[in-house]
């Protein structure tokens, strides 16, 4: 039987038709939540909404967005709005670690375009429609792969060099510095914006690559959290009366924890917040 805590309350789920997502968003179901999850594969997707209705007798909705489109990213926030006239949730789950740097249509670093670009456009998107829901929340699903990563913001890009995994600890601790600026963005609005780490955790992520990581990965995977465990942070920070109001935090566990240095640095975060809007075209906005 559904629990009833959410009851009445819309989410979205970005990258929710596997892992940490669909573990999101079958726990958010089955306490009453409107759920969409967002996908870029129609069978995997339907068959995972059906699965989630099946297993929470939940309301589940597929959204289509490949997330390293931007013009993809906007079609989805129009015809979320077009179906839903309230969000009170949003958690940017999607992400991935690629072993080689590609480039999005829109020219930018795949890892940089889909871990924080997607998420930061997204949720400006559809920041009015949040406050209007309000109290609300934004959660973003960060790593502590941050500590490996660096801003350089004279090559966000990562054309002079790039490695893999410091790239997607960059866009990691990019998360953060996100979260925290758009907490104090926010404030007063009763929408709150918090991160968190889900620990090592067994799913699909960096199956996609060739080479030493993707051996490092699959080496580890027996020992790795089940999606379940690995959404537990997600899934209180989203719905857990214990965080009501509390914004511009970082977790693991439940638990509040420290990043980088550089993500307490308000200066930075708001370079980093002008850069995306530049990259993403949010800032000619009026």
């Amino acid at each position: 039987m559904a629990d009833p805590g959410m009851d009445g309350k819309v989410a979205l789920v970005t990258g929710g038709t596997s892992g940490i997502g669909k573990a999101t968003a079958t726990a958010l179901a089955a306490m009453g939540a409107d759920v969409v999850i967002i996908g870029r594969d129609p069978e995997r997707g339907e068959s995972t909404a059906a699965e989630i209705r099946a297993q929470t007798g939940g309301h589940v909705d597929l959204a289509l967005t490949d997330l390293a489109s931007q013009a993809e990213v906007r079609e989805l926030a129009e015809e979320f709005r077009r179906r839903y006239d309230r969000l009170d949730v949003l958690v940017n789950n999607a992400g991935l670690v690629q072993s080689k740097r590609i480039e999005t249509e829109d020219g930018l670093e795949f890892t940089f375009a889909i871990n924080h670009l997607a998420p930061f456009l997204l949720t400006n998107l559809l920041q009015d429609l949040l406050e209007k829901s309000a109290p609300s929340r934004v959660v973003t699903v960060s790593s502590e792969a941050e500590r490996w990563g660096n801003i350089d913001f004279d090559d966000l890009q990562s054309k002079k060099r790039y490695r893999g995994f410091p790239v997607y600890g960059m866009t990691k601790l990019a998360n953060i510095m996100f979260t925290y600026e758009l907490a104090e963005r926010l404030e007063g609005t009763g929408v709150t914006a918090t991160c968190m780490h889900p620990g090592a955790v067994n799913t699909r992520f960096g199956t996609n690559n060739v080479g030493p990581m993707t051996t490092l990965f699959r080496l580890f995977k027996p020992f790795m959290r089940s999606p379940e465990q690995g959404a537990d942070t997600v899934v209180w920070l989203a719905s857990s009366p214990d965080v009501e109001g509390i914004s511009g935090r970082y977790y693991g566990d439940r638990k509040a924890i420290e990043p980088k240095k550089i993500a307490n640095d308000p200066a930075a975060r708001r370079r980093l917040w002008e850069e995306s809007e530049r990259l993403t075209g949010l800032g000619v906005r009026a």
